[in-house]
């Protein structure tokens, strides 16, 4: 499907928190960050000062079979439209890779205790930094009207889950 390929390290690994690969109810869920033997613990240094965690994992529990690009309702809802394989945000995507922002509760060595993470246990994290304000998107953000539908109950509590 692609001519070129690139190799990332996976630099640690989520402890605990969500399993299953359930869609909605993933608030005020706890996790660790486990960063590997390979990486010393200074290169966490300072990083206890930031409140929020910018993450950056594999949908390991996906399968390269499963990529889908072509236009599909979110959700395989019709009431949602159709949209292109770069605008979903699941693990449909070329490479699988998804982003979070965890809020960081402490660090114990090379464990990362955050909560809000919405990666499954287990899964490989390729990338990790401190949220900086001034990296957030500058400007107003925008967007239709159909993510806010179907994400209503995405950080809902996750005890609420029916």
């Amino acid at each position: 499907m692609f001519d070129e390929y690139i190799q990332v390290p996976v630099i640690a690994t989520v402890v605990g928190g969500h399993t299953g690969r359930l869609d909605d109810y993933k608030g005020n869920v706890e996790s660790i960050i486990r960063v590997v033997p390979g990486i010393p613990e200074s290169a966490l240094q300072g990083i206890e000062e930031f409140s929020h965690l910018e993450v950056t994992w594999h949908f390991s529990l996906g399968s390269d079979k499963d990529i889908e690009l072509e236009p599909r309702s979110p959700r395989d809802n019709p009431a949602w439209p159709a949209t292109g394989g770069l605008v979903h945000r699941n693990h449909r995507r070329p490479a699988r890779i998804a982003t979070s922002y965890p809020r960081l509760l402490g660090v114990d060595g090379r464990d990362l205790h955050v909560v809000d993470l919405d990666a499954d246990d287990g899964t490989p994290v390729i990338d990790l930094a401190p949220v900086f304000q001034e990296m957030l998107p500058r400007g107003p953000v925008y967007q239709p009207q159909w993510p806010t539908e179907m994400l209503q109950t995405y950080w809902k509590d996750a005890s609420q889950r029916p």
